[in-house]
């Protein structure tokens, strides 16, 4: 059995509680692209944990959790997250923890020239992190990178590195007037946090390939949502690699074998961080409202997010993208104690009414065409039964269900591990 966990919306969907969730199900968990751009938060009895480049099975013992080939890894924000989990007793090691010799390395410079770039674009940017993702995968693609495996060659990575430096400076120092990049400092960079985790690398895809022979299951978990996607999200305001369930193989390290199942994340209401257009969007007093009760600030980076009602017209694009067979809503919680329910059922451009996800240029010409479900009150944080919710709750459940035609079988009902209904 292969899964995928995926976003269906612009991310932060609550992918990391529900991998988190799911993990004691499976016996590997695997990210298969990104990097430290963005966080999943994961609260259990130990605390609250947020986890940049970690698959979120890492806090089941009994998981064994892969950093897949189409991920970039900063190794010195690792270093720091590993620490964070060992400060909290969490034990991570070379037997739960496998890095694929595949990987690639998000350098210092690629935050460096994120950076700039931003800075060079002023009221243009495009909300970057400035985690550097879109200069190491742009590398990537150059084939100008260095990869995780390239540390147990040391004899050629340095003059390998010293080639990569030459061409970057044409950039950092020719283009943005930077002072030069160092290949020893960069050297010894690689050395200070490669060397802890030399143990954790392996050939993933030879890993997974027989774990997936034996007969055991294999959870994939991605980072972002559908319209963050490169191909197929709100281009250019996307992240710089693949975000879909199609794929979750190929990032993981097994591109031969297919997906037995994709679960689609999505809140119970919208929620973006970044540039871009985003109709369904609140302003004001609404929004502050929907903020403060949602918590709704970057996992990653604590930028306030950006928040609306559900939009109708986005998730159901979002679920034809990850190919769902199932769904799970976050955060119904927050939307107890509306009188009314806002939800997007639809976008006006140029004055017709449509239901379908368009290209950025014209989402930006877009105003959100509300419509409004009955509210409901009260704690429902210890439902654990479907028909334990109020009346109204169950509605909008199934309101959203028929919505993006695709069966809801997670309902969560509080940030904690077991604060969740199964529907089926």
């Amino acid at each position: 059995m292969i899964t995928a966990i995926v976003g269906i919306n612009w991310g932060d969907e609550g992918k990391g509680r529900m991998v988190d969730l799911l993990a004691s199900r499976y016996d590997i968990v695997a990210r298969y692209q990104g990097g430290n751009n963005a966080g999943h938060t994961v609260v259990n009895e130990r605390g609250k944990f947020i986890l940049n480049l970690l698959p979120s099975g890492i806090l089941r013992p009994e998981c064994v959790n892969v950093m897949g080939p189409g991920m970039v890894i900063d190794i010195a924000h690792l270093h720091k997250e590993l620490a964070s989990l060992q400060e909290k007793g969490v034990e991570v090691g070379a037997k739960n923890l496998k890095i694929s010799d595949r990987a690639t390395i998000c350098m210092p410079y690629h935050p460096l020239l994120d950076g700039l770039e931003e800075d060079r674009m002023g009221d243009k940017k495009q909300g970057s992190t400035r985690r550097g993702i879109g200069p190491v995968y742009s590398d990537k693609y150059m084939r100008k990178s260095v990869r995780i495996g390239d540390l147990l060659f040391r004899d050629v990575l340095r003059e390998r590195l010293a080639d990569i430096v030459e061409w970057k400076n044409l950039t950092v120092e020719k283009g943005y007037g930077h002072e030069p990049l160092s290949v020893d400092e960069l050297y010894d960079w690689l050395m200070t946090y490669g060397d802890p985790i030399m143990d954790n690398i392996c050939d993933t895809t030879a890993l997974l390939t027989e774990a997936d022979d034996a007969g055991k299951s294999i959870l994939l978990e991605a980072q972002l949502g559908a319209l963050r996607d490169l191909d197929y999200g709100i281009f250019p305001y996307t992240s710089s690699s693949c975000t879909l369930a199609s794929y979750a193989p190929i990032g993981a390290g097994i591109p031969g074998r297919k997906l037995t199942g994709s679960i689609g994340i999505m809140k119970a209401y919208s929620s973006a961080v970044g540039g871009g257009p985003f109709v369904c969007e609140f302003s004001g007093k609404q929004a502050e409202e929907l903020r403060e009760a949602g918590g709704e600030y970057g996992a990653a980076t604590g930028r306030p997010r950006r928040v609306g009602g559900f939009d109708v017209v986005a998730s159901k694009y979002g679920v034809e993208m990850q190919g769902c067979t199932e769904l799970a809503v976050t955060k119904l919680d927050v939307l107890s104690g509306m009188e009314k329910i806002p939800v997007c059922a639809a976008y006006e451009l140029d004055g017709k009414r449509i239901d379908h996800f368009p290209l950025e240029q014209a989402l930006e010409k877009c105003r959100p065409v509300y419509e409004y479900l009955p509210g409901f009150s009260g704690d429902i944080t210890g439902c654990r039964k479907f028909s334990a919710l109020p009346k109204a709750a169950q509605d909008y459940v199934r309101f959203l269900e028929d919505a993006v035609k695709c069966p809801i079988k997670y309902v969560s009902v509080g940030a904690d591990r077991e604060q969740y209904i199964e529907m089926f």
